[in-house]
């Protein structure tokens, strides 16, 4: 009979496998997902801009996530037809970090520069809300007269001003 393991304990070595911040070892491959095509596979792409399939392993398939965006070690699997590999880990920000840090980080993706944190508050990076578009043009519209040619009611001050 075979011996059960508790969520938790489960947890506990999936957690440990996250936080191991060793590099790629020489059949492994950090590349970036790409879409999520259900059944936990995943299509990835690599650092040669290559495309194809992974799968998520089951001792991660209720414990982690990956969404479009994310980076993953992977390890191709020689018997793969459309799957050609599976996801060893899930890297997180630090271990991002740590890879630039000691150049091991695929210079391919170096080319989209991560968020970063700014004091400045810039407004422009933020959509529009389309809920308060209609709201927007009727303020603006009635303030189009005094706000499209601000010379006009300069010129009429000025000429009450000459005429008195």
């Amino acid at each position: 009979m075979p011996r059960l393991v508790s969520r938790a304990t489960t947890r506990k070595h999936i957690m440990r496998e996250v936080y191991d911040y060793s590099p790629p070892a020489e059949n492994q491959q950090i590349v970036k997902i790409t879409a999520s095509k259900g059944n936990n596979l995943h299509e990835i792409e690599t650092a040669d801009k290559t495309r194809f399939l992974v799968s998520m392993p089951m001792r991660y398939r209720h414990y982690m996530w990956v969404k479009r965006g994310s980076f993953v070690i992977i390890q191709h699997i020689q018997e793969g037809v459309k799957v050609k590999g599976e996801i060893v880990r899930v890297l997180i920000t630090q271990h991002i970090k740590y890879f630039k840090k000691d150049e091991i980080w695929p210079a391919a993706f170096y080319e989209k520069p991560e968020l970063e944190e700014s004091d400045d508050d810039n407004d422009d990076d933020i959509p529009m809300n389309t809920n308060r578009v209609q709201a927007m043009i009727e303020i603006s519209s009635g303030n189009d007269s005094s706000e499209d040619d601000p010379s006009d009611g300069d010129q009429s001050d000025d000429d009450s001003v000459g005429e008195t």
